[in-house]
């Protein structure tokens, strides 16, 4: 697409209205580059992803990235070698952080079929170790202690000579209190001092540092601690030399991943570029247009998008439509309906939303021209003309019939007849060429042009002779006319004068009718496009009305039956329960053989209504906010640092890397960092599981717990252990996995209370191990 159609239509204006939706740096540099596209499919891409963003937004309001500065240019100084500073650590280390949070979102996101954005999510990349490690600096741009064990052993040692000198200065302070200007410690030259009298400097040994202004103070180290000082310069020698070290070691674990970061950084950057599209979307009503696969335009209520209150109008420029003729006074926003056009053009091409209505339509150009001048004087002169004439000829020369020419004033600054005549000619030509054309022109002999001839179309800009103003609405099929001379009779001129000057131009006279006439019936089916849309919003504030309520009732339903449920389920248990009591005392006062029990017992089970408690959705939310995942940010609980999860080892323990140290701990070890709001947290993404009926299944050997919640495997547990004794079975096997062994301390209790089991224990290691327990049945 060439430069100057996006300078004289102001697309860079254009684009900053998306800027002030942004919040990474990576986003504002794509929305800087954002150019027109011509390739169809890359367009539709861009649609996609805005549509795809609009249903993340319905289940998720708050979704963001959070502001994130642009980091190429420190993935290009580490890719030469160099090492990166601390602010560049910190960007980078958001970078992962906010990484790590947007996959948990997408992997937790559920309700949401994604179409484009779906492989944006699958792209990025975790480095859970790495995002660890750089804990070692914190925001505030400070490198902790644990970053490594000799800059901890520095500090402590720093800490504990100033604490020795401070000691030693207050000492000092307590028995020479008259020497000394003010009872204070004070600093020179980054050494502590004392403030003595100068009378009595030379009571106090030492070395002078500053002398006041006025020369009665004099700042003296004190020789007892001379040593200690020094020792503490060469301490922060060390401090900086220890911290130059720890930046080049993070520097060189980074260096091996730069390609990932930088491209996880430009997902985050696009996803913050299509969330800001989506934003100004819903904001300004824009709409994401339709893609038409010929050159069909049609936009409904298209409102230039620069103009603070702008005028909505329908144009339908049609595949078989070649060229559309504006005429009329060069008053009204003929202009403006130009670059309306152009603009909804560039910005659909460019994959923004358009201010239009649902239902436009856009085509796809691989290149638009255009001729629109600023505002033209009365007199034109012959370098204004020439000026025109010297565009319309480059246009001409580079068209073709994948174009879309906008001419404003075609033919203007020269002699009437000879411009109407050459604007005909230009037209034609661009008609046989199937150029697809609009153009704006105040010649009358172009009125005829557009009715006459094929392919082509009048329009106009609707005039107020009441008010004598412009409506800048647009007439599609009705040619534009003078209102010149009603405008004089409002004005006040002579009646007769009116009179004579409309027998001179009898037969445009008739054409004026027949074109009032016409906008007449353009003005009346305004009129009931407008009723109609009334109604139609009528009816959506009905619908939406209708689904609150609907939803309200939904919720407080599904209240109810939860409390029923949990009612219900309280009294199956105690059921249960008391059940279970008489049929051990029938066991054990009388010989009842055990599959007689078992049977007696699955009847009384089907005599209770089976209830679902998985479907609470409080608990089931509360109990994913707490569970931890790799990437997650911890904070250590015994000594308050910041870490980072990168693996999850057995016994519920956790790999966690805390700056440049590696540590294993428990989940009651450490607690996780909640960066985005409890409002942004997703839910787990629906997966449906197709399960075989029990009954179709015949009798199992083998019975798996795993991802069981406790009360439903004990459940399963027992009805397995029925099944396997009614089908005489000797031994079965039930995996319970390790994890954090409550499943397998509850099988291990009921096998050791079920006087059916005889025995049981765990397989061997190359079965399961303690993963899983073989129990024998008799």
């Amino acid at each position: 697409m060439n430069n100057r159609i996006l300078e004289q239509l102001e697309f860079d204006k254009v684009k900053q209205l998306f800027a002030g939706y942004l919040q990474t740096e990576q986003g504002q540099d794509e929305l800087r580059k954002l150019e027109p596209m011509t390739e169809p499919d890359r367009i539709s891409r861009s649609f996609d992803e805005m549509s795809d963003m609009e249903q993340i937004f319905i289940e998720h309001h708050s979704f963001g990235m959070g502001i994130l500065r642009d980091i190429s240019e420190s993935m290009r100084r580490l890719e030469l070698d160099a090492d990166v500073n601390i602010s560049e650590i910190i960007d980078i280390k958001k970078v992962l952080q906010v990484s790590a949070e947007i996959k948990h979102f997408y992997n937790d996101l559920e309700n949401v079929e994604l179409s484009a954005l779906n492989t944006l999510f699958e792209k990025i990349e975790l480095l859970p170790s790495l995002q660890g490690s750089l804990q070692a600096i914190n925001d505030g741009g400070f490198i902790e202690n644990f970053a490594s064990s000799e800059l901890d052993r520095i500090r402590r040692q720093i800490n504990h000579d100033e604490g020795r000198v401070r000691q030693i200065l207050q000492d000092i302070l307590k028995k020479q209190a008259d020497h000394l200007t003010e009872t204070l410690i004070a600093s020179r030259n980054g050494r502590a001092v004392l403030p003595v009298k100068n009378s009595y400097r030379n009571r106090i040994s030492g070395v002078v540092h500053d002398i006041s202004a006025s020369g009665s103070t004099v700042y003296i180290e004190p020789r007892a601690v001379v040593q200690l000082n020094e020792e503490i310069t060469q301490l922060r020698a060390d401090e900086r030399h220890e911290m130059a070290r720890i930046l080049r070691e993070l520097s060189n674990m980074l260096r091996p991943h730069t390609n990932i970061i930088r491209n996880n950084a430009w997902v985050l950057g696009h996803l913050d570029f299509v969330r800001a599209k989506f934003l100004f979307m819903q904001e300004n009503n824009a709409i994401v247009p339709q893609l038409s696969a010929d050159k069909t335009v049609q936009l409904l209520q298209a409102r230039h998008p620069l103009l603070t209150d702008p005028v909505a109008n329908d144009l339908h420029f049609l595949d078989e439509l070649t060229v559309i003729v504006i005429t009329g006074p060069n008053t009204g926003g003929k202009t403006v309906m130009l670059k309306t056009l152009g603009l909804a053009q560039l910005m659909a091409q460019s994959g923004l939303p358009i201010l239009a209505d649902k239902g436009s339509k856009v085509a796809v150009f691989n290149e638009i021209f255009a001729d629109i001048g600023d505002e033209q004087s009365i007199e034109q002169s012959l370098s204004t003309f020439s000026s025109h004439m010297t565009n319309i000829v480059e246009i001409l020369a580079a068209a073709d019939k994948d174009s879309l020419v906008l001419v404003d004033e075609l033919g203007a600054g020269t002699d009437p007849q000879e411009g109407a005549s050459l604007a005909i000619a230009i037209l034609e030509h661009l008609r046989l060429m199937e150029i697809k054309t609009m153009a704006t022109t105040h010649y009358p002999e172009l009125k005829a042009y557009g009715i006459e001839t094929e392919f082509v179309e009048n329009a106009s800009m609707e005039f107020d002779t009441e008010t004598l103003s412009p409506t800048y609405h647009f007439m599609q099929g009705v040619p534009g006319r003078s209102n010149a001379f009603e405008i004089a009779r409002r004005l006040g001129l002579a009646e007769i004068i009116v009179n004579e000057a409309e027998r001179l131009t009898d037969s445009d006279t008739d054409v004026n009718h027949i074109i009032e006439r016409l906008e007449e019936q353009n003005h009346e089916s305004r009129k009931r496009l407008d009723h109609i849309k009334e109604v139609e919003q009528d009816n959506l504030k009905f619908n939406r009305a209708v689904k609150k309520l609907y939803n309200e009732f939904s919720h407080a339903k599904d209240k109810e039956l939860e409390k029923a449920r949990a009612k219900a389920q309280e009294i199956v248990d105690k059921a249960m329960t008391e059940s279970e009591e008489i049929l051990k005392n029938l066991h054990d006062r009388a010989s009842l053989k055990p599959h007689e029990v078992i049977e007696a017992k699955s009847q009384l089970k089907k005599l209770a209504p089976e209830v679902d408690l998985s479907k609470n959705k409080v608990l089931k939310k509360a109990k994913k906010l707490r569970a931890p995942r790799v990437g997650d940010d911890i904070v250590v609980t015994a000594y308050g640092q910041r870490g980072t999860l990168v693996n999850q080892g057995k016994n519920g323990k956790w790999e966690v890397q805390v700056g440049l140290i590696k540590m294993t701990l428990k989940e009651d070890e450490f607690t996780l960092v909640k960066v985005q709001e409890e409002a942004q947290k997703p839910k787990k993404k629906q997966v449906n599981v197709v399960k075989k009926s029990k009954k179709s299944a015949g009798p199992r050997a083998r019975l798996d717990l795993r991802g069981k919640r406790y009360e439903e495997a004990m459940q399963e547990l027992d009805e397995f252990i029925d099944q396997a004794l009614l089908n005489n079975m000797a031994q079965v096997d039930i995996i319970h996995g390790i994890g954090t062994g409550v499943i397998r301390e509850g099988v291990t209790k009921y096998l050791r209370r079920n006087k059916h089991v005889k025995s049981f224990g765990y397989a061997p290691q190359n079965a399961g191990g303690s993963g899983c327990t073989i129990a024998n049945l008799g």
